[in-house]
């Protein structure tokens, strides 16, 4: 879930659904007013194939590290082909490709040649929605002409890259070993997802076992676990909640059935009243939090949908909403990300109620501040079972370069303000926002873990179960989705930030499941959720190939 700060740049036509949303979405006028001259403009290459196809490269060049072969949008970067550009002029695309967004880090394209701007237009609005109404539309899809930087010299102790990362080692950034803002230049290195080589697997540590637990699924995200041990899983492209039960003995779920469908980009899954018998499935979504009627047992919903609360958002910035309840059931937490990478909320009213952890009694719920200042925690958050402490998994602010600024995993302090846009990891400035808020620098909490910057740091699980060595028990296991801003490619594993079965963290993490990033740099995989299933196993989902890894222990 990463930031729209640099890559917005390569990936113009983000800015374009904006405009889709025009009638529907005040908050965003000022990204969308474009003028009635740019409406009137008419498209040169309307109609003309031979541009459109020439449009192929190009969109591949400029546009395919964010939004994928297919227009569908990688990580939070939103889809190109749901329908948001059918009722666009082109006129306003062009318009809005010229322009860019200055506020969203999206610079002018106006360097591009005219016929070049116009090309990307007619291959984003003709030939892409045809691409995906083709089954074999991925053989004919653009190819990225970028290339990672993998003739790097080796990055500097503590921060590393993809070529380092290795199941048991262990890493341990601290706040002195922060770089100042510029070290490096801000990169653009969006992940090339390729399909994952027949002769090609997750690497874990001896002892442990990988399985390839489900396929063939839609933007898997979010796992958890029922009380019953059934496994919900929210595809949030398609909008909807499957649940898996049991297990054979290849490792594979017995049943799998669609819970229940048409969300709108559900992420969060929190089973209510928290313990053994659950009443209802509280999911969150892209602008509100909903609940549906679960016992234990179901395989579908018995009944509809149910409005809780209304979440800011726009058609910019994190989309996650990850939900989680207190161990009492009297206080669910919503965590809700920026929408944008250093916006301030002074002046930016978007940003109300978003980089915060939010919190409300569930019986009425009125949503209130929990936490502030975290730039987006919506990734995941969770109880923890020793201590009772909430603790979130963060993606923090790019472009100020490569090791700038850490992700991190921390416990959260209620009333505990976490420093952005105005400053990071305790009293460090953010250079774009020089002299504001100088009376928050000695209020800017420095967390738990700090990770590699730009990795993408997703949902996380304390694992509670039986099978692993007894060392894990307690400890966390956090999904990387993969960085973006930095120029050789960081995070894409899967890491475990011990607890030392105390409950509190002392900084270090380690890898744990690693091999997502081929040598060339491509990418096949990008991990998102995490649970522990019923019989002690992690289960990793991937949005990268559209699975679901089960990694178990043998003990030998």
């Amino acid at each position: 879930m990463r930031s729209f700060a640099k890559s917005f740049a390569i990936s113009a036509v983000t800015i374009l659904l904006l405009v889709a949303s025009l009638s529907a979405l005040e908050v965003d006028q000022k990204f969308h007013n474009a003028p009635e001259s740019a409406q009137k403009m008419k498209n040169p290459y309307e109609g003309n194939d031979a541009a459109a196809q020439a449009g192929k490269p190009l969109y591949g060049k400029y546009c395919l590290s964010c939004h994928g072969k297919l227009g569908k949008g990688t990580g939070n970067f939103p889809s190109l082909v749901d329908g948001k550009l059918d009722s666009v002029p082109p006129g306003e695309i062009f318009w809005f490709i010229t322009r860019g967004s200055k506020a969203n880090g999206m610079p002018s394209w106006a360097s591009l040649p005219v016929n070049t701007r116009w090309k990307i237009v007619t291959f984003v609005t003709s030939v892409l929605p045809a691409l995906n109404a083709n089954p074999g539309a991925a053989s004919a899809a653009p190819s990225d002409t970028s290339t990672a930087k993998l003739k790097a010299p080796p990055p500097a102790s503590p921060f590393t890259d993809f070529r380092y990362e290795r199941p048991g080692t262990i890493h341990k950034i601290t706040v002195k070993d922060l770089p100042p803002p510029y070290a490096t230049r801000s990169a653009d290195n969006g992940p090339r997802l390729v399909a994952r080589p027949e002769n090609v697997w997750p690497v874990t540590l001896p002892g442990f076992k990988v399985e390839l637990y489900a396929a063939g699924l839609d933007n898997p995200r979010t796992l958890r676990t029922a009380p019953n041990g059934d496994v919900f899983l929210a595809e949030t492209d398609p909008g909807r909640i499957r649940v898996f039960r049991g297990l054979t003995s290849d490792g594979k779920p017995e049943q799998s059935a669609v819970f229940a469908s048409g969300f709108k980009n559900p992420y969060g899954l929190a089973f209510y009243p928290p313990g053994p018998d659950p009443q209802w499935l509280y999911v969150g979504g892209e602008g509100e939090v909903v609940r549906i009627p679960y016992h234990n047992g179901d395989l579908k919903a018995s009944g509809t949908a149910q409005h809780i609360a209304d979440l800011s958002w726009s058609w910019f910035g994190h989309r996650t909403r990850a939900v989680e309840f207190s161990p009492d059931a009297k206080r669910m937490f919503v965590a809700v990300g920026s929408g944008s990478n250093v916006d301030d909320p002074d002046t930016n009213p978007k940003e109300k109620n978003r980089a915060d952890i939010l919190v409300c009694d569930p019986s009425n719920c009125q949503l209130s501040v929990y936490a502030s200042g975290i730039r987006n925690p919506g990734g995941g958050i969770a109880v923890n079972p020793q201590t009772g402490e909430l603790w979130c998994s963060v993606n923090e602010r790019d472009g100020l370069g490569d090791n700038l600024v850490p992700d991190y995993i921390t416990h959260v302090q209620e009333g505990g303000f976490y420093g952005w846009p105005w400053w990071y990891i305790g009293g460090h400035q953010d250079p774009r926002h020089k002299a504001k808020h100088p009376e928050l620098k000695d209020k800017a909490i420095v967390p738990d873990v700090l990770l590699q910057p730009h990795n993408a740091s997703l949902e996380f699980a304390f694992y509670q179960g039986q099978q692993f060595p007894g060392e894990y028990k307690g400890d966390i296991f956090a999904s990387e989705h993969g960085s973006w801003n930095k120029a050789v490619r960081v995070g894409y594993e899967v890491i475990r930030v011990p607890l030392h079965q105390t409950g509190h963290a002392s900084g270090e993490y380690e890898d744990f499941l690693t091999g997502f990033v081929l040598p060339d740099g491509n990418v096949w995989g990008r991990p998102v959720g995490i649970t522990v299933a019923p019989d002690g196993s992690l289960l990793v989902s991937d949005d990268g190939s559209n699975s679901i890894w089960r990694v178990s222990y043998s003990g030998k």
